[in-house]
């Protein structure tokens, strides 16, 4: 086997990190299809560049999401009708989510399919179980936690602007994690933003478990940084590839399509200050990796 200077130097890297010894096997626990296009580049490079593998866990039954203008000429039905929406929209957008994995490198799916309701900011009616069968949930999580043995466990931020879905499955994975027996995955709190954009997350109120290590550093993997022929490669392409799977959020991807210069990662105080070291090294991977 033949390498180059340069894969024979990042080689060498990854394995003073140790990170090329413990290939990360990651969760994803997201609300929505789409919502995975929050880190998409981060993922790419834990499974197809340091050798890991990820899954991914989906709340709601991806019943809502009405912005379909062009999708409907697309799929030939009016995926602007909530009606024709909650027919169809959860077996659409499933299909999307597996076809966005596949580009990722994504091994296995779990539905919980719970409600896909109305948008709010307040999560309390899914905590408290008004909307969402939360025990069936909690069940589910602490399964798919147990068996997977995951060393790593990567969701949206629980910032107060977000969707209340986006902060309940965020807030039922670190619950579910700290019910967990043995080892615990680490737990991230991730999303995408422009180099114009500044996000100050400490903690939700109301809700303890979202609170951040104030010692820790805001990981950052640079998603807009240009390489090769003429420097019009980035791995922006790969978050661009992941939200063209999301047909039927023709509208919601058409914003988003080719924005977002860094992928940010939150540390959990959850997780203690033992993990610090571990994360570290993985950005240092993921950073000398590919490109």
């Amino acid at each position: 086997m033949r390498f180059s200077q340069s894969s024979l130097l990042i080689l060498l890297l990854l394995l003073s990190t140790g990170v090329a010894a413990q290939s990360f096997k990651t969760l994803i626990v997201t609300a929505h299809p789409d919502d995975e296009t929050m880190f998409p580049v981060t993922v790419f490079k834990l499974v197809r560049e340091l050798g890991g593998s990820a899954d991914l866990a989906l709340v709601t039954d991806a019943s809502g999401g009405y912005n379909g203008m062009v999708a409907s000429k697309y799929y030939g039905m009016n995926l602007l009708d909530s009606a024709v929406g909650r027919r169809v929209l959860p077996a659409i957008r499933k299909k999307e989510l597996m076809k966005a994995g596949e580009v990722m490198g994504i091994t296995n799916f779990f539905f919980f399919d719970q409600v896909d309701d109305s948008y709010s900011t307040d999560p309390a009616p899914y905590l408290g179980g008004r909307r969402w069968n939360i025990e069936l949930v909690e069940r589910q999580l602490d399964e798919v936690l147990t068996k997977g043995r995951y060393d790593l466990v990567l969701c949206l931020v629980p910032s107060a602007e977000q969707h209340a879905h986006h902060k309940a499955a965020t807030i039922l994975t670190l619950r579910a994690v700290a019910r967990l027996a043995g080892k615990k995955p680490i737990v991230l709190g991730g999303r995408t933003l422009s180099r114009a954009t500044t996000l100050s997350f400490a903690e939700l109120p109301g809700y303890p478990e979202t609170k951040v290590l104030a010692s820790a550093p805001v990981y950052e993997l640079d998603v807009s940084h240009t390489f090769g022929e003429g420097g019009k490669h980035s791995y922006q392409i790969v978050a661009d590839w992941v939200k063209a799977e999301h047909k039927s959020q023709s509208g919601d991807m058409n914003v988003a399509m080719h924005r977002g210069d860094v992928e940010v990662f939150y540390y959990f105080a959850q997780n203690g200050p033992n993990g610090l070291e571990t994360i570290k090294k993985l950005f240092t991977a993921l950073k000398a990796s590919g490109y």
